[in-house]
């Protein structure tokens, strides 16, 4: 346990927690420097209305973390005190800002973390895995619904401020965010065959693929997963519909608040009316292309996407600080937050 611990630590370094701060911080002072507006940050107006939706961002992250806890306890059949469930929330979304999305996002952190409060690895294993695809339904849901609802001309294209005319993104945004959303259905399609219908196929076939010698370097990882859905599968039978109401719930509520932080904060500087699905639907449009980003927590990426994407619904020269005001909402919580606790949860749960 003790050498466990130390390796756990080691993994989450004040280094590597530097990081995706140096990451993004660097990319938002950039986008300062070069879109620095004198004229528009002297002509900001604090009023009621700004600190109303200031105050709404942040009780929009109190419903994601809340709606995330209710989740995680109705997926360990209740067995999570609130507390502890706080903890297992803050800690996961502490990994999941230092991995990149590409790589899972503090996937394989989150049932070590579940384990240790006291969750058998089987329960934690069915608990991350399932969470894990019902993140993966919701966004197989609404990349569509706003694709085709908004239409691809609004989602994929802005105005130029300056013209009044609409300028495309660029083709590599819109098959790019086919190419990611495309991989995530394929994916989840595969996970819930493995979970729902027949998981011990599933493991004879990652064996035979990974056999291959191009991938047989990572032949126990197959062997690992294989295992792990035989596990979760199980798990999953005879559940209550108690059960799949309240995880899918937490599921919807959580995602929809965590894009709803962007619209308050767009709300807390306009002053005309917006069209507030719209930016929800470039949000969605940005969660998914950020999932492949190589960058821990898609720092940098994300805050020069936000001002790509959302800069037209923002007064002209305050979009890089906005983009800065959302990931100090949004992100570099998690990780003060998640390097506090981590040190006195490891002492607490080292038995």
């Amino acid at each position: 346990m003790q050498t466990e611990t130390k390796q756990l630590l080691r993994a989450f370094r004040p280094g590597r927690i530097l990081i995706p701060i140096v990451l993004g911080l660097g990319a938002a002072t950039y986008l300062l420097l070069r879109n620095f507006d004198k004229q528009a940050f002297e002509s900001i107006s604090w009023t009621w209305n700004s600190s109303f939706w200031i105050f709404m961002a942040l009780v929009m992250m109190v419903i994601r973390d809340g709606a995330y806890m209710v989740r995680i306890r109705a997926l360990t059949d209740d067995k999570l005190k609130w507390r502890n469930a706080f903890n297992v929330i803050m800690l996961w979304e502490f990994a999941s800002a230092l991995a990149p999305g590409m790589l899972g996002g503090g996937f394989v952190f989150a049932i070590f973390i579940l384990n240790r409060e006291k969750i058998n690895m089987g329960k934690s294993i069915t608990a991350i895995m399932l969470s894990s695809f019902q993140d993966g339904v919701f966004l197989a849901i609404m990349a569509p619904l706003v694709y085709f609802t908004i239409g691809k001309e609004a989602l994929f294209s802005t105005i130029d401020v300056n013209s009044i005319n609409p300028v495309k993104f660029g083709s590599g945004f819109f098959y790019s965010f086919w190419a990611v959303y495309y991989i995530i259905l394929a994916y989840k399609i595969f996970v819930a065959y493995a979970l729902f219908i027949n998981p011990r196929f599933v493991k004879w076939l990652l064996l035979k693929l990974f056999s291959l010698p191009i991938l047989k370097r990572w032949k126990h990882n197959a062997l690992e997963t294989g295992s792990q859905l035989i596990i979760a599968s199980k798990g999953l039978k005879n559940k209550s519909r108690k059960f799949w109401v309240h995880s899918f719930a937490g599921t919807f509520v959580s995602w929809t608040a965590r894009y709803c932080i962007v619209n308050c904060l767009i709300l807390a500087f306009h002053n005309v009316p917006l069209d507030n699905f719209l930016i929800f639907g470039r949000q969605i449009v940005m969660g998914i292309i950020i999932l492949f980003s190589p960058t821990p927590g898609g720092s940098g990426i994300a805050e020069f996407m936000f001002s790509d994407f959302l800069g037209e619904f923002i007064p002209q020269g305050l979009s890089a600080s906005l983009g800065l005001l959302w990931r100090l909402v949004s992100y570099y919580p998690y990780l003060f937050i998640g390097a506090i606790i981590l040190p006195r949860w490891i002492r607490k749960t080292a038995k």
